[in-house]
């Protein structure tokens, strides 16, 4: 088993600090995810994401949201950086498809580019990713409100996107 959330003891008392995942999709219940993370799995693992129709799929009274989509990927300059901050996003590739996502820490972006849209729950930034990753079809990348990210970064590709939101606050 894995635990991503690392502790912190700062002067102040303690901080949890929750990191990035990159990894399989089968992997992913190996994690020690609390929360609404378990529900998020179950569904991902009960369900035949490729043969789904695209849809938006809302579970538990919105508290965690399904997006299935057939998805064009884009040019890096057509991508912006985004944050949330009451949801963690789990970005799934499937069918072929490989993604490069930018990432950067939420506290590190300071050109807003859209401000917070609470319905929405999405800052959107100008500021540059720090680094990338390349999410390969089968795999998901796990996105926490402190991780800024640049998702859809792949030219000339179509292929099966699944996007789960999962309230963490």
């Amino acid at each position: 088993m894995y635990n991503v959330r690392t502790t912190f003891y700062t002067q102040t008392g303690t901080q949890n600090l929750y990191i990035m995942i990159l990894d399989k999709l089968e992997n992913l219940e190996d994690y020690e995810l609390g929360g609404l993370f378990p529900r998020a799995i179950e569904f991902l693992r009960d369900n035949d994401l490729i043969s789904l129709p695209p849809c938006k799929i809302k579970l538990l009274g919105g508290d965690l949201v399904v997006n299935i989509q057939d998805f064009d990927g884009k040019e890096e300059k057509d991508c912006r950086m985004e944050t949330h901050r009451d949801f963690a996003d789990i970005q799934i590739v499937l069918g072929g498809g490989e993604e490069r996502m930018g990432w950067k820490s939420a506290d590190d972006c300071k050109d807003i580019l859209v401000p917070y849209n609470e319905d929405k729950d999405v800052e959107f930034y100008n500021d540059k990713a720090d680094s990338f990753v390349t999410v390969r079809s089968g795999q998901a990348a796990i996105f926490f409100p402190t991780d800024a990210h640049q998702p859809g970064i792949a030219p000339n590709q179509h292929y099966r996107k699944i996007i789960v939101k999962v309230k963490v606050r």
